[in-house]
């Protein structure tokens, strides 16, 4: 060890001839010393570096009230400095070793470049039973760029380089300002001797994070260390190279960054100024970014929160780079606050995923009822019966306050019971925000024949592409999703998820190849799933499916559809022919479906990738959906040849009602895309009323929404749309209206007489809103019936012996 001397140290140091790369903070990291003589230490770069870069090391203390230690003079105090210099363009991970070449001798060498005080013999001496500090930086010492600092050899810690009596104490140091203990900075202990013990070798951000985790050190008191052990990899991915661009709270620095360059938030930032790209990422301690609704940020690489990150209902996070590392440093926190739409009731459920770490049920729903929290057991889930819910009930399965949420599972919650409603529910997901791959395991159980669902969710703090997700899986999952949003009511006493207190028909349906089609609440879900939101897609096989970072988006729109949730915007899509069409009815039915004229579909069953079907409960209300020739599904959404489309096509509809109560239903036009649907006029025909009815003029959704009433029943011949006036014509099995004559006699008898060689089979009588008013049986051409009820206008629906059905309006003299 040295002892200092009482020159004076010049103000400015400088380099030799060079230009030089400039570092910030943790752009090094010191990895071991020796105080023992002769005086030793070693770092790491991790950045690459130019020849002629320098880096001062010194033992100097660090004030408290900013600054070295200064003589009265105003000059800085005696402790001396090192200055390393690359002879040579370094690569990132290279480690350097500086020695003295014997005790007190003031000469300096190193295992790359060189090494030397400047001026030489100036104090640079490492206190070998003592506190002290090696504290790396740029610049001057005056206005220096902190980049590292160690400090050891006592058990007081950090302390002020000033003591009592405001006399300079050249064994204590405090943080360098600039600086985070446990971010680019550490305390040792009571070492004097010491290296890291290589923990983390590999990749920029978790090599540094390692460093300054004291536990990672290995030393003694007294016995010097051999230096320089580890061999150290970086990533080439995420080097950034453009320069370093730092908000103060008012302007950047360096202009708005780029994904090639460091950004550092040193003043609170709210992107409501701006979104922005970056290579890496770091909020300073004390300081506030804010991702606000309808804004984002991109990071290439990493990130690391010393401060506070809150990203706000709509806003999207975004990292890149699979390997990218996200770091939030005590008492840095990372927020996402993520709020559902308008409920009704307290019991209605809302269907979550995590978009952060290491959190639990507790710390996200604290305040909903213990019986109100499920995940999905997927492999218990058998469908033998066709409705599309579990056979013995045991799939919902009540999730603990201590199960921490896994990232790309599905949770289902309500709200807390204790809110006022209507009500949303505020959720705030609190920790290191999820980012590069992410698996989660599909459970197919070989003893179900329905298709087996899998309630997953998105991991991330962005947007993801769920066509992007769906063909990256598609092996294991099939090719549509679905999401609840919880629009029709269930009885509060009922707890779980079953069709005692959900209906199928409010889930919104998406296919990566047709498009979406809205549930009960009215909102067609697009190919972008929002932050915090699962949704149950049909597995293929066992297996695990993969989130990548490649599928989030960074943009302004596509975080804005989160079921439940409330005002969205919809993505553009490719332009196709997409037709979607709604029931509604004056009591508050609402089902929606959409034909699609998709590339890669056919008129046939496509699979879920084109073609969904509608999933129905026992209890359902009354539906509508499309159907396929010799398919006895029923589709909410149904892709078709895109050379299908043209003034002779014929999409054949399905309606169905359990509901007995007289009520108005309503076929309409939701909105329409593509040339050929925009530019044509668009009929419905009513085959039991013989009724065509103009739902679209061309180039406008102008048009009237057709009214009409029905019994109980499923109806799958009654309804088509079509592109021409159908209103004279008839299909080939339908007899001409003169074959039949209709004749009201006296005291409510009607008459039906028909040809000879004919029988009638069966008669239906339906009032002028298509509510059956009779079913008639007969035996002869000639047939009369007492009718007491018959409406003055009924239309009449007779079945013949040889197959043929006419269909005829009457009016009563």
């Amino acid at each position: 060890m040295k002892t200092p001397t009482l020159l004076q140290l010049c103000l400015f140091i400088t380099t030799l001839g060079f230009s030089q790369t400039n570092l910030t903070e943790g752009d090094i990291a010191i990895t071991g010393f020796n105080s023992e003589d002769p005086d030793q230490f070693s770092f790491v770069i991790l950045t690459d570096i130019t020849n002629g870069t320098s880096i001062n090391f010194t033992d100097k203390g660090w004030v408290s009230a900013g600054g070295f230690p200064l003589n009265s003079d105003g000059k800085p105090k005696t402790e001396g400095i090192v200055i390393w210099t690359a002879t040579s363009d370094l690569p990132c991970g290279t480690e350097i070793i500086v020695s003295e070449t014997a005790t007190d001798s003031g000469i300096y060498t190193a295992t790359v470049g060189e090494a030397k005080e400047e001026p030489s013999d100036l104090g640079f001496a490492l206190a070998s039973n003592n506190s002290d500090q090696i504290i790396a930086f740029q610049g001057t010492n005056v206005a220096p760029t902190m980049l590292f600092a160690i400090h050891f050899g006592s058990d007081t810690g950090w302390t002020d380089a000033k003591d009592s009596s405001n006399t300079n104490d050249p064994n204590n140091s405090e943080v360098p300002a600039g600086l985070t203990d446990g971010v680019n900075a550490v305390y040792l202990g009571n070492l004097n001797n010491a290296y890291y013990n290589c923990s983390a070798n590999q990749d920029q951000t978790l090599i540094l994070e390692s460093v300054v985790n004291p536990l990672n050190w290995v030393g003694k008191k007294t016995v010097p260390q051999t230096l320089g052990g580890c061999t150290y990899t970086c990533s080439s991915a995420r080097s950034c190279i453009g320069a370093t661009t730092t908000w103060d709270g008012f302007t950047w620095d360096n202009g708005l960054p780029k994904l090639t360059n460091k950004a550092i938030i040193s003043g609170n930032y709210s992107t409501s100024v701006a979104s922005f790209k970056c290579c890496n990422l770091t909020v300073n301690s004390g300081i506030t970014l804010t991702v606000e609704n309808n804004t984002y940020i991109e990071v290439e690489n990493d990130v690391i929160i010393n401060g506070n990150l809150t990203v706000e209902n709509r806003g999207n996070f975004v990292q890149n780079d699979q390997l990218g590392i996200f770091i939030v440093n005590p008492p840095g926190t990372a927020i996402l606050n993520k709020e559902s739409a308008v409920k009704s009731k307290w019991y209605h459920y809302t269907y979550w995923s995590s978009p952060v770490e290491e959190t639990s049920i507790d710390q996200v729903f604290a305040n909903v009822d213990d019986d109100r929290r499920f995940y999905f057991e997927a492999y218990n889930f058998i469908d033998n019966n066709g409705d599309d819910t579990d056979d013995n009930g045991d799939d919902w399965q009540l999730a603990k306050g201590s199960d921490i949420m896994l990232p790309g599972t599905g949770y289902a919650c309500t709200s807390s019971r204790s809110n006022t409603f209507p009500a949303t529910d505020k959720i705030s997901f609190k920790g290191s925000f999820n980012t590069g791959d992410v698996t989660t395991a599909i459970a197919v159980n070989p003893q179900n024949s329905g298709y087996a669902w899998n309630l997953i969710g998105n991991p991330y703090p962005s947007a993801i592409d769920f066509v992007a997700f769906q063909q990256a899986n598609a092996t294991v999952i099939d090719g549509a999703a679905y999401f609840w949003s919880q629009a029709t009511e269930h009885h509060e006493s009922h707890v779980g998820n079953q069709q005692s207190n959900f209906h199928q028909n409010d889930y919104a349906t998406y296919t990566i190849g047709s498009g979406g089609a809205a549930g009960a609440s009215k909102k067609t879900p697009g190919k972008y799933i929002s932050t915090g939101q699962s949704f149950f897609v049909p597995g293929l096989k066992n297996g695990t499916v993969k989130f990548t970072n490649a599928m989030r988006m960074a943009d302004n729109t596509s975080n804005s559809h989160f079921f439940k949730t409330g005002n969205h915007s919809k993505a553009p899509e490719v332009t196709a022919n997409k037709l979607w069409l709604n029931l509604t009815s004056d009591t508050g039915i609402f089902s929606q479906i959409l034909v699609a004229y998709a590339d890669g579909a056919t008129n046939k069953n496509d699979g879920l990738a084109y073609d969904a079907k509608r999933l129905i409960n026992e209890n359902y209300t009354a539906i509508l959906y499309s159907t396929i020739a010799q398919d006895m599904n029923k589709y909410v959404v149904q892709g078709k040849h895109v050379k299908s489309i043209n003034e002779d096509e014929i999409i054949k509809l399905g309606f169905s009602t359990n509901l007995e109560a007289s009520m108005n239903y309503e076929l309409t036009i939701d909105h329409v895309e593509g040339d050929f649907l925009t530019s044509h006029t668009v009929y419905l025909v009513d085959h039991l009323l013989n009724i065509s009815h103009k739902l679209k003029e061309p180039n406008s959704l102008n048009g009237a929404a057709y009214t009409f009433t029905s019994e109980i029943g499923e109806f799958n011949n009654r309804f088509e749309v079509v592109f021409k006036n159908h209103s004279l014509t008839v299909n080939k099995n339908t007899a001409n209206h003169n074959f039949v004559k209709i004749t009201a006699l006296e005291n409510n008898h009607i008459q039906f007489n028909i040809s000879k060689k004919l029988k009638i089979k069966t008669i239906t009588i339906y009032d002028i809103y298509g509510r059956t008013l009779y079913q008639l049986q007969g035996k002869h051409n000639i047939e009369t019936y007492h009718l007491p009820q018959i409406s003055p206008v009924f239309i009449a629906k007779v079945a013949l012996s040889n197959h043929t059905t006419i269909t005829k309006k009457v009016i009563k003299n």
